[in-house]
């Protein structure tokens, strides 16, 4: 049988105590993520983390430009290089400025950003390959993807799985990245948007991961990538590669937490809150529901910070006081 009719079966992977214990320890890190307010980490760390994400995962593909060079681009900075490699941040840049804007379980989605992540660099962007493809180290073939033919039904039930499976999405998210580079379902592009589309299913787990640098440890860590890939084929399982890339993923947001240990300021906190409640006019008591480690004092000046900067509208007195935010005009 050949080895590709596994995906057919449906069995992706095997619970190992590996895995049970990473995902045990990602759940407790993303506890702390929501306890300390860095689900949308401060500005210049997204910034810094999303050009290191485009940066990483390019380089791994054989782009030649520094992080220097894909920052200037990133802020419409003029830069000479090669042009394929300068197409390729761009076009990065702008499939990663729209992360919310892709739903993960839609194949159609999912071909509209290779689309975009690969136009004017292949013919056939946004189409899954029609000639069959292999993998090649050296002159030999380290991977011999299937049959172009079952491409469409591979990549069908793998987002089915996506869609039906029990398992949790943070594992979801690691046996959709091997799986469709096992598929190979492009002819170009594929190991960026496995990358890509990785972050995509992790955002729908919890937003920090929109502006987690993952990228960063595969790029360090590229030979032991490539070699958890070739020996998930040989495994006929996604196992050692699901092993490996939660590892990834917790050492990331251990790194993360590390660097926003900082209290969040006055003004951080207002806006945290401003960006993750549904109420419409909310008291100091619902502003501290959300802030549980602040005293009322340090809620109180909060809020009257932010009706001085002009960012809150105060209503009522006492114990009838009600905070709205200013609407723009």
């Amino acid at each position: 049988m050949p080895s590709y009719d596994r995906i057919m079966l449906q069995k992706y992977y095997e619970g190992t105590s590996k895995i049970i214990n990473l995902s045990t320890e990602i759940g407790r890190l993303l506890g702390i993520v929501d306890a300390t307010h860095i689900r949308k980490p401060k500005t210049e760390l997204r910034r810094a983390n999303r050009i290191e994400t485009i940066h990483s995962s390019l380089q791994i593909e054989g782009n030649t430009l520094s992080v220097d060079q894909v920052t200037d681009i990133f802020d419409n900075v003029r830069v000479i290089g090669p042009a394929q490699d300068i197409v390729e941040v761009r076009n990065a840049i702008d499939v990663y400025r729209d992360l919310a804007g892709y739903d993960p379980f839609d194949h159609r989605s999912y071909l509209k950003a290779h689309k975009l992540l690969m136009s004017g660099l292949v013919p056939g962007a946004g189409k899954y390959r029609i000639e069959e493809v292999g993998v090649f180290k050296g002159a030999a073939i380290a991977h011999m993807a299937p049959p172009a033919w079952n491409v469409h039904h591979l990549m069908d039930q793998l987002f089915n799985y996506l869609k039906e499976s029990p398992d949790n999405l943070i594992i979801k998210s690691c046996v959709f990245h091997y799986e469709m580079e096992f598929v190979h379902p492009f002819a170009d592009g594929n190991g960026r948007m496995g990358r890509l589309w990785q972050t995509i299913i992790l955002m729908q787990e919890n937003p920090v991961f929109e502006f987690l640098p993952i990228e960063s440890g595969i790029l360090e860590s590229q030979q032991e990538y490539y070699a958890m890939l070739a020996l998930s084929d040989k495994d006929g399982m996604a196992t050692k590669f699901v092993e490996y890339i939660l590892a990834l993923i917790r050492d990331s947001l251990a790194e993360l937490i590390n660097a926003q240990r900082a209290v969040l300021t006055d003004t951080e906190r207002v806006l945290y809150f401003k960006e993750h409640t549904d109420l419409s006019e909310f008291t100091r008591k619902d502003y501290m529901n959300m802030f549980r480690s602040i005293s009322s004092a340090t809620a109180t000046r909060d809020l009257k910070k932010g009706v001085e900067r002009g960012v809150l509208i105060k209503e009522g007195a006492n114990r009838l006081t009600v905070y709205k935010f200013r609407v723009a005009k």
